[in-house]
This record gives structure tokens, sequence and C-alpha cells, in this order.
């Protein structure tokens, strides 16, 4: 779940986007103050905008990293308004420190890499990386599924040339550093980064 609020760009409304969906295959309907978006060939729901909200949350512009009462005032809008999803909350970190245990070369790709990289908690994570730079052993800074990146791209499962991909590996202007090398790439963190540990991202 990825939850966005900017006053000044789109007025009094938070923006919950749970699913990725291209706008084309979208319906919406609107109950009150909170419209739901939805699949409209699975009737699936892949997010609600709530209006006037900062009646339900005290928000700042960006991304919303929701709490569980905020979480909760969301639900009784949804439920108030005659909808039925319950939001759940993430409050895991989405930004991570990785170390990339394998990196194989794509079979259908002359370019791109399928790596298998360890975050938090030991897990592994298949990545699809076009970086001419990715090598096994390094330490990078990963991207989760349900993280938003600086520029506002929502990081989401998906597919690259057919190979699944869940989560991206960054490079220092995607994580907009400021003073970053003007190098293409990933960053790689110095060997002493520890697996796991959340990255900042300002």
């Amino acid at each position: 779940m990825i939850s966005v609020y900017n006053k000044e760009g789109i007025g009094d409304t938070i923006i919950v986007m749970l699913e990725n969906s291209e706008s084309k295959e979208q319906n919406f309907e609107k109950k009150d103050n909170v419209v739901r978006i939805y699949k409209e060939e699975t009737n699936q729901t892949v997010g609600y905008n709530f209006f006037n909200s900062s009646n339900i949350v005290d928000s700042e512009t960006g991304q919303v990293l929701l709490t569980k009462e905020q979480i909760k005032n969301l639900n009784k809008s949804i439920i108030s308004a005659g909808f039925y999803d319950i939001l759940e909350i993430d409050d895991s970190p989405k930004f991570v420190i990785g170390e990339v245990k394998e990196c194989d070369p794509h079979p259908d790709s002359d370019h791109l890499s399928i790596t298998q990289t360890e975050v938090d908690n030991g897990e592994i994570l298949q990545i699809v990386c076009g970086a001419s730079n990715i090598a096994q052993g390094q330490k990078v800074v990963v991207a989760k599924v349900g993280a938003l990146m600086p520029n506002g791209l929502a990081i989401w499962d998906g597919e690259l040339r057919g190979r699944p991909s869940h989560g991206m590996i960054c490079s220092a202007r995607e994580l907009n550093i400021k003073d970053a090398i003007e190098k293409k790439g990933i960053l790689v963190l110095p060997d002493s980064a520890i697996t796991g540990e959340t990255f900042q991202v300002n």
C-alpha cells in the first residue's frame, strides 16, 4: 500500500494505491468523500481517494506512512461510504540495504541481469536489473514493493522480458542523493553496510 498527500498539487486528498494498474483498465465509483478505483474486468480494488482528508488524518506533503489510528479512521470512512475493503497497516521499511547473492545474465536480453538479492530478515528477492555495474557480492539499496521513489515512481511486482521482478536496485540519482556521482549504474555501498538495515531516503 502506498499513500500520498499533496494539498497544493491535488487538493485536500489522500491517494491510497493498493495495486499496480493501467489507467485504461480502471473505473471508479464515488460515495460521499470516498472514491474507489477498481479494475473494470475483475472488479478488483486498486486504490482509494479520500477527499477532505485533513478531517481524517494530519498529513504532510509526499508519501504518508499511515499509523494504526489513521488506518482505522480511513477504514471507518470506507465502511461509512458503503464500500467493503479493509486497509491494513504495513510499517515495514521500503528502502533497505541488500546484498546481491546471485547475478546472472537475462537469457532474453543483452543488458538485463537477474539477481537474487537478500534484504531484511534474510528474505531473498528476485530483482531484474538493467545496470551494467551490477555484480554478485555487492551491497546495494533496494526499493521494495510498496516503495515510492523520490521522483514519484511507485514500486510494484512486475516482469522484465518475461522474468518476475520484485523490487528495484537503485542508483544514487534515483534516490535523489545530493552530490551523487554523475555516472550510470546502481549505487554500490561499502562492504561494511549491514544487510537488512533501513536506508534513509530524503
